[in-house]
């Protein structure tokens, strides 16, 4: 079908609506690999051992004709990561999605190369890794290595010891440069 197709919306709908009315209820999960188990044993139980009502057939019967007809995985698949470069702010986090993925901050203003799998959140730069998370499917979630929160407040303090430095120090410059300048004297 044809992306914007209704009838293709209402198929995966359907399906979704099956399964947050007949799995989901009731069920708590410690992660993404418990989830996959919890639903993966309801399918094998539950699911694929009812009659479809369009098919009437099992779908853990139908799966074998399906099979028959599908091809093979190419020799190497291909890699699934997201990435993306960004230039490091101030802040010293890149956001994924909703959450805030802590970056070393020495290396805030230069870019860095992020690369996103299910389980992971690694960033580089110039081939350095400068973080590797574990992935955080939740929303709005902050995550920072404890390591980068350390040397950030480290970096901050040396920061205001060097501007207390200077604001010290603030050259007096002559105003009668500027007047001889325009010729007013």
């Amino acid at each position: 079908m044809r992306p914007g197709c209704p009838e293709a919306k209402g198929l995966v709908e359907r399906a979704n609506g099956y399964l947050e009315t007949s799995f989901l209820p009731g069920r708590r999960f410690d992660d993404v690999d418990d989830f996959n188990r919890q639903l993966t044993t309801w399918l094998r139980q539950r699911a694929n051992q009812r009659i479809h009502a369009t098919t009437k057939q099992r779908p853990a019967e139908a799966i074998f004709e399906d099979r028959g007809s599908m091809l093979a995985f190419p020799p190497v698949l291909p890699d699934a990561a997201r990435r993306f470069s960004v230039r490091l702010g101030r802040d010293h986090y890149v956001r994924i999605d909703t959450c805030d993925y802590s970056i070393n901050p020495r290396f805030i203003g230069r870019r860095i190369d992020v690369r996103v799998t299910l389980d992971e959140v690694i960033a580089t730069c110039a081939g350095v890794d400068v973080a590797r998370h574990p992935r955080c499917l939740a929303t709005h979630q902050t995550l920072t290595l404890p390591e980068h929160g350390q040397l950030a407040r480290q970096l901050r303090a040396e920061h205001t010891v060097i501007d207390a430095f200077n604001a010290a120090f603030v050259e007096q410059r002559d105003l009668a440069v500027y007047d001889r300048a325009i010729g007013a004297i």
